[in-house]
């Protein structure tokens, strides 16, 4: 299975979080959130993972 996240955007809503890293790389619950993300698309059976930026 193939899967995509849009992982595009500023993330104006969540500063001043995301004044320096990127809303995916911020940390939740001890790993970058778009970790979470590929964790869960892989254990759904994706095999290919497209992230946009």
């Amino acid at each position: 299975m193939k899967a995509m996240i849009l992982a595009a955007g500023r993330g104006q809503r969540m500063r001043p979080l995301t004044d320096h890293p990127p809303k995916p790389l911020l940390p939740v619950g001890g790993q970058p959130l778009i970790a979470w993300h590929i964790q869960h698309l892989a254990a759904a059976g994706s095999s290919d993972i497209v992230i946009n930026h």
